[in-house]
């Protein structure tokens, strides 16, 4: 298994801050593990490794920030990208699907997607290229980062701080979280396949 561990104790508090803001809207960043990441760190922080305080602050500014230069990058650069004529790889109805799409689902799309791995990477970037209000996006990926940056690290610092020996249950429970995360996905998927 990935040590988690070890990555967060390497990482620190501008390494974690780093993961945190280029998984949350950075394409680069789609296969870090953020909800485990998170629940390690808080764990580590009950055990004494980090102070919880600055941590979750610097993790909720990480994730706004990443979420909103998605959305930037998706409103500065996404026209100019998909602007081209339909061909194979590109058809501009794409881009009117996700534009309805985001008028009518956005707001719960953006706090949704925090806590599905990949569809967080893509979400902001996706809402600016389909014209989201930026105050309507501003709100729920505040909400979202509250919830998910702020939330599961105090989830992993109350379990370690009110389990005893939680060291023993910590690799049994972030591999739960990571299935967890990725259930919802794999269900999609299957779903549209059916479809077909």
């Amino acid at each position: 298994m990935f040590d988690l561990v070890s990555l967060v104790e390497g990482a620190g508090y501008l390494g974690l801050f780093a993961i945190i803001f280029a998984e949350s809207g950075i394409l680069i960043g789609f296969f870090l593990p953020g909800d485990s990441l998170l629940f390690t760190a808080g764990f580590l922080a009950s055990q004494g490794y980090l102070a919880i305080a600055p941590l979750i602050i610097l993790l909720f500014i990480a994730a706004v920030l990443g979420d909103a230069v998605g959305y930037l990058f998706g409103k500065k650069v996404g026209p100019r990208i998909f602007s081209r004529p339909k061909s194979f790889w590109f058809n501009p109805a794409h881009i009117e699907r996700t534009r309805t799409f985001f008028e009518r689902y956005g707001a719960k799309t953006i706090l949704l997607s925090r806590f599905l791995p990949a569809v967080r990477t893509v979400a902001p970037i996706m809402a600016g290229i389909g014209g989201m209000r930026y105050r309507v996006f501003a709100l729920y990926n505040a909400i979202g980062a509250l919830l998910w940056a702020c939330g599961l690290t105090l989830l992993g610092y109350f379990f370690g701080r009110t389990i005893p020996n939680a060291d023993k249950y910590l690799v049994p429970i972030v591999l739960a979280i990571i299935i967890l995360s990725i259930l919802p996905t794999i269900w999609q998927i299957i779903r549209e396949r059916r479809r077909i």
